[in-house]
């Protein structure tokens, strides 16, 4: 019996890691803060046409509302009930959407805040998305419901009631992150309104979970939630599935918990993925792209089939949230596409690529002032729609990452490439490099300050390529670069470190 026990476990685990993706698709867009409807638009012209596998979307349950400041991005991650509004859209465009984008092969992964409710702070009345009445003060959220018994304070044991020692791994996880109203996630009944809000979304549709605060959470209490989950909606999964689970623990090190606690149960975001991946692009404290060479595991990250990647995330690219300055986000550009690139190329974890907004960055001492600013919105608040420009690029302040040309198409040579082994690795001892993976792709760098001309080994078939960084193929003619494979599989390469992007990318696909 135990036997059976623990293979039915094992298999629940096992089952957590796969993202579910059709069709052969590799990487995952996070369309951070968008609204359903235009979600919904952007699955069916850009996302499936393009080769994603699917989107996280920002928090779809019912949050408070904060107007000092006014509507900031955070407010999303301040839950006081599981009705399924937010400043995104209401259920029924929730599940408009779910279906819209399933109906194309693009998988739906919900950002999902089940450490703690609201601020303590947040006061009283009905100030939330969909204007269910709650009480900060007395912990009462009667849309849950939740009383004051289902939450930490009795087993936190610092004055504050906050966290106060992230070395001491019962007040991280039994006391407020921030303030935030902490879950007692090992009383059943808790565990049993988490699992009753996710199987809901489940039923209606998504793939998976990215889960938010996991450090705070005890891994054997997300363990018996992810237990109570149902198998994905067979409408559009086979049957039997289970969700995808993703669990944010910021571990960069130095901390009692690291994110090896939780890999037994799902996922984990390798947050020194970017921060490391980002000290290299800058070239900060004499490193180089050479080092790249055993990037992975070899960097102390965890094992690449437990591991979701980024270069950076919603958090990160505003200073907090782990990585520090090193995080290369929109802001810069030419090296974000040049690290977006590498993570694209490269087979270690599994890739999600950022979709951002601008907001009005005002760093002071190195501190930004306006890192809560929302995303674009009208005089009320309310989320403005994102244009689509005749380029392709999106308008309004909003970045959208995904849409440009470079990251497009990278994601479309990881899907080509996907299964091949990274091999034919070339460096010049400092900042350029190439790689092939297997005989499906083929990739170089120049990130040092002279022009490159190298000839390498790339591993393909003999033929013209397209540079799908520069160009791409269309109607059978390049609209960029063309790298010719001679009959020994090699070729001439030349890069100037003057070059909008100092990179190179040829696959199958982009044959002539």
């Amino acid at each position: 019996m135990k036997l059976l026990i623990l293979a039915a476990l094992f298999g629940l685990s096992l089952a957590q890691f796969d993202a579910n993706i059709k069709n052969g698709r590799t990487a995952i867009v996070h369309l951070f803060e968008w609204r359903w409807a235009d979600i919904a638009a952007e699955c069916e012209r850009y996302l499936g046409p393009n080769g994603f596998g699917g989107v996280q979307i920002s928090p779809p349950s019912e949050s408070i509302i904060v107007t000092s400041p006014w509507h900031p991005w955070w407010q999303r991650y301040q839950p006081i009930g599981y009705n399924l509004c937010s400043r995104s859209g209401n259920e029924n465009e929730l599940r408009d959407m779910i279906t819209r984008c399933n109906n194309v092969g693009v998988n739906i992964y919900v950002d999902a805040v089940i450490n703690h409710m609201c601020g303590a702070g947040g006061g009283s009345g009905t100030h939330s998305s969909c204007g269910s009445y709650f009480d900060a003060n007395s912990k009462d959220f009667p849309s849950v419901p939740y009383s004051s018994l289902d939450f930490n304070d009795g087993k936190c044991n610092t004055g504050s009631g906050n966290i106060e020692n992230y070395n001491d791994i019962n007040q991280v996880r039994n006391c407020r992150l921030v303030g935030l109203l902490d879950l007692a996630l090992e009383k059943d009944y808790v565990r049993g309104k988490v699992a009753d809000y996710m199987n809901k979304l489940i039923d209606i549709g998504v793939a998976g979970f990215r889960v938010d605060a996991c450090k705070h959470m005890w891994p054997g209490d997300l363990s018996a939630v992810y237990g109570r989950l149902h198998n994905l909606n067979t409408q559009w999964f086979p049957s039997g599935s289970k969700p995808f689970i993703f669990q944010e623990v910021i571990d960069l090190g130095g901390e009692p918990i690291t994110a090896g606690e939780y890999t037994g149960i799902g996922r984990v975001t390798e947050f020194k993925y970017g921060a490391k991946l980002g000290n290299v692009i800058r070239r900060w404290n004499g490193e180089k792209l050479a080092y790249l060479k055993n990037w992975g595991e070899g960097w102390g990250f965890m094992a690449s089939d437990k591991a979701l990647v980024f270069v950076d995330n919603h958090d990160n690219q505003r200073g907090h949230g782990a990585g520090g300055a090193s995080i290369v986000t929109f802001w810069d550009s030419r090296l974000y596409k040049m690290a977006v690139g590498f993570m694209l190329a490269h087979p270690y974890g599994f890739t999600r690529v950022m979709s951002s907004y601008r907001w009005d960055r005002n760093i002071v001492n190195g501190v930004d002032q306006n890192d809560w600013q929302g995303p674009p919105s009208n005089s009320d608040g309310s989320t403005k729609p994102v244009p689509i420009n005749p380029d392709s690029t999106c308008g309004d302040n909003w970045v959208c990452e995904h849409r440009w040309r470079q990251i497009k198409n990278m994601v479309a040579f990881r899907n080509v490439v996907n299964g091949q082994p990274l091999s034919n690795w070339w460096d010049n001892g400092s900042n350029q490099i190439s790689f092939s993976r297997g005989s499906r792709g083929f990739i170089v760098f120049n990130n040092d300050d002279g022009e490159m001309n190298a000839t390498l080994t790339t591993g393909m078939a003999a033929g013209t390529y397209c540079d799908v960084i520069s160009g791409q193929k269309e109607s059978g003619r390049c609209t960029g670069k063309e790298v010719v494979v001679g009959g020994d599989g090699r070729a001439t390469i030349r890069i100037s470190n003057l070059d909008e992007d100092p990179f190179i990318a040829i696959h199958a696909d982009s044959k002539l």
